[in-house]
């Protein structure tokens, strides 16, 4: 007698939980493309969040989590960047939200690439050199960011976490500063750096990442 196939052994029950959880497919055309563009973009993101740290002024809203528990623990602040988005993408699933190639990535690479970078960035001479190293992290930031979602792989972590609950009804707005000012609030309890630099960044990155997007939107119809 043939053994009854269990839900967990059915085909159809993996091409249903990898449609529910994924964006497929993985990585379409124009592949090579969107490969590169992703992985620098990732890589100019964690070094312009880097910068900011660098300077001193202030980090970003998320980094200021991140280094407060960088100095609560001893780990580095990339690996807590890798963390905390391993742990909202978990938030993700009752958002029912799907990720990609570019959210995986994200999830790891920004985190390595912030700590790399700040192995070689130098330390900022005087306020001037402090203000240099943060414009410069902004603009890179806002770079990567048009260039990863430009890639059209898959929202960031934190990205997901904000539409998934905008498509429950809450206003993308109110959903960004709740947990930007939870995160900067945890953060500077926990000694993380909040100062002008994190302002700037807040009020200009969206603006900057939204000049970035045109350039370096990739059409499925182009050939790769």
């Amino acid at each position: 007698m043939t053994r009854p196939i269990t839900p967990g052994e059915s085909p159809a029950f993996w091409r249903s939980l990898v449609h529910r959880t994924l964006i497929t497919p993985l990585l379409p055309q124009p592949r090579l493309r969107r490969l590169v563009q992703l992985c620098v973009g990732l890589y100019l993101f964690g070094l312009g969040l880097a910068a900011q740290v660098a300077s001193g002024l202030g980090a970003a809203p998320w980094d200021v989590l991140h280094q407060g528990l960088h100095l609560r623990t001893g780990w580095s602040i990339g690996t807590w960047v890798i963390i905390t988005g391993v742990i909202v993408i978990l938030l993700w699933i009752p958002l029912r939200q799907r990720a990609g190639l570019g959210t995986l990535l994200n999830a790891t690479g920004i985190g390595v690439a912030l700590d790399v970078s700040l192995l070689w960035l130098p330390a900022p001479d005087g306020l001037v050199g402090q203000v240099v190293l943060l414009v410069v992290g902004i603009v890179a930031v806002a770079a990567g960011g048009g260039m990863y979602i430009g890639a059209g792989l898959g929202p960031g972590p934190r990205d997901g976490l904000m539409t998934g609950l905008a498509e429950r009804g809450m206003a993308i707005s109110v959903a960004r500063t709740l947990i930007e000012v939870s995160v900067v609030a945890a953060g500077f309890v926990l000694g993380g750096t909040v100062g002008v630099g994190t302002l700037v960044f807040a009020l200009a990155i969206g603006p900057l990442t939204q000049l970035f997007l045109p350039p370096f939107h990739v059409d499925r119809r182009v050939a790769g």
